[in-house]
């Protein structure tokens, strides 16, 4: 043989391989180009080092046999991936022909072939790699199809969203039950679950794109997060996360199982997932408020907020309900639910008046046929805020609605002295004052029936506290004053206990 004859190849620092430099040349452009700046090494033979070879040794062993057969060896769908990328990298025609003469074919493929495909994908870093993906994903979403629109049990195998089936990752049922339930149409779910988080994306979006069944892709969802949950790192946990919102976020509302969002929102709130997919998670609770429930809403506050609650949130979910447009009974179930949050919230020592301010005014007056439990609300947030000024108090009260308040209240508000300490008023607060007791005068008079008295009697009571609240101020103004400072600095009152 003669000098430089042998070529010895280092393929990414794992194997070197020793070649016929005519046999290997006659075929591949990439070394042809090469070998003119190579040197013999000091055992007398030509080198080449290739750092980033696709596949690495085996793909690199698999091209050189094809090579020393004349390229006549068969390419099937189990080798196709490795020698089309190998052949592309060192510009061997004659394997691509056929690589891509087989590829034309992927549409006759068996299932396994084509996920076989699929992982060898996944470990060749290269854009001809992605490439090959991008198609053997299309042919495995409409193989799927297709096994699903064969199979005559399929819709009737369907559970509704709200079923056992779509239990969140935290539920005890286990994974073999989960799959054992509904066998029928999702026996590909653990065989997709091999692919890479980027590929499992992919196959999704082709799924929605196809209208693939979107009760079975939200099955999907939430078993391939609870599957992969297990073993993955933060980073994976929060990319897997962001798949399972964006996909969600365009599948048909009804498809989604409400009680799971809170289980995706808990889970993306601890792993600090991307701005935007915290957004479409908000929207999609928002838009269904009317199915939540107190527990839902109590979520704890970040870390580093000294609030108990989430209270941000919540105004964001209410936000997105009223933004979509619902009326009526819905409107109505959500004034209720609000009400209810605020006061569970309202003895938080570390809400702002602003905040339990926004949340009082949340929802229409219109969806609130009593006042009662706002009432009630603001009495212990005031309790829990005793060094609230005279303006802070006064817009808090503003909130309340006398009409809609029952005689008992009305006469239990005149009696409650944290609806009637104030401090020397301005002449804008003055205004304020005046303007309350107008607004309880302007209730109807007409009807002479007992409630109708009763009503008028506890206006006239509340302006005459009011007289009498206003005359103190103006006769003992300074002796206020040093009393208020008295009680915001040395004040040992307990604070009402939260909700249970």
């Amino acid at each position: 043989m003669e000098s430089c004859s042998v070529l010895e190849v280092d393929i990414n620092g794992e194997e070197t391989i020793f070649l016929n430099k005519q046999i290997i040349c006659k075929y591949s452009g990439t070394l042809r180009k090469l070998l003119g700046k190579s040197t013999c090494s000091s055992s007398g033979n030509l080198k080449v080092i290739f750092n980033d070879f696709p596949g690495g040794a085996e793909s690199f062993e698999l091209l050189s046999r094809f090579c020393y057969n004349n390229c006549e060896w068969t390419v099937m769908p189990s080798n196709v991936v490795f020698l089309h990328c190998a052949a592309k990298f060192m510009e061997v025609n004659k394997v691509l022909v056929q690589t891509e003469k087989c590829m034309e074919e992927i549409r006759y493929w068996a299932w396994p072939e084509v996920l076989l495909g699929l992982k060898q994908c996944q470990v060749l870093e290269s854009s001809e790699a992605e490439s090959l993906a991008v198609k053997l994903m299309d042919a495995l979403v409409e193989k799927l199809c297709l096994a699903i629109e064969a199979s005559p049990s399929s819709a009737a195998c369907s559970p509704s969203p709200d079923s056992s089936l779509f239990r969140f990752s935290c539920d005890s049922k286990s994974t073999e039950s989960f799959k054992n339930s509904s066998s029928r149409i999702t026996w590909w779910f653990d065989e997709v679950l091999v692919l890479s988080p980027c590929l499992v994306k992919t196959f999704l979006k082709l799924m929605v794109l196809r209208k693939f069944d979107n009760v079975t892709i939200t099955r999907f969802l939430f078993y391939y997060q609870k599957v992969k949950f297990c073993s993955a790192s933060s980073n994976e946990k929060r990319e897997i996360l962001e798949t399972t919102i964006d996909t969600l976020y365009v599948l048909d509302r009804s498809c989604v199982p409400y009680k799971s969002l809170f289980g995706v929102l808990r889970l993306a709130l601890g792993l600090n997932i991307n701005k935007s997919g915290m957004n479409k998670l908000e929207v999609m609770i928002g838009q269904q408020l009317e199915q939540a429930t107190l527990d839902n809403l109590l979520v704890p506050s970040p870390v580093k907020s000294s609030h108990l609650y989430y209270v941000n949130l919540v105004l964001r979910f209410a936000k997105a309900f009223l933004d979509g447009g619902k009326k009526g009974s819905q409107v109505k179930k959500v004034a209720r639910l609000i009400d209810q949050y605020i006061a569970e919230v309202a003895p938080d020592p570390c809400l702002k008046p602003s905040k339990f301010l926004s949340l009082l005014t949340l929802v229409p007056d219109s969806a609130r046929e009593s006042h009662e439990d706002i009432y009630r609300a603001i009495d212990m947030y005031l309790e829990a805020h005793a060094g609230l000024t005279n303006g802070e108090r006064l817009s808090l009260i503003r909130a309340l609605s006398y009409e809609k308040l029952s005689v008992q209240s009305r006469a239990h508000m005149s009696r409650n002295t944290k609806f009637q300490e104030t401090e020397t008023l301005d002449d804008e607060q003055q205004h304020e004052q005046k303007q309350l007791i107008l607004r309880v005068e302007k209730v109807e008079t007409s009807g002479e029936n007992e409630k109708l008295k009763e009503h008028i009697e506890g206006i006239q009571w509340r302006v005459m506290e009011l007289e009498r609240a206003c005359l103190k101020m103006q006769t003992q103004m300074e002796v206020i004053k040093k009393r208020t400072k008295s009680n915001s600095r040395g004040s040992n009152r307990s604070l009402p206990k939260l909700c249970s």
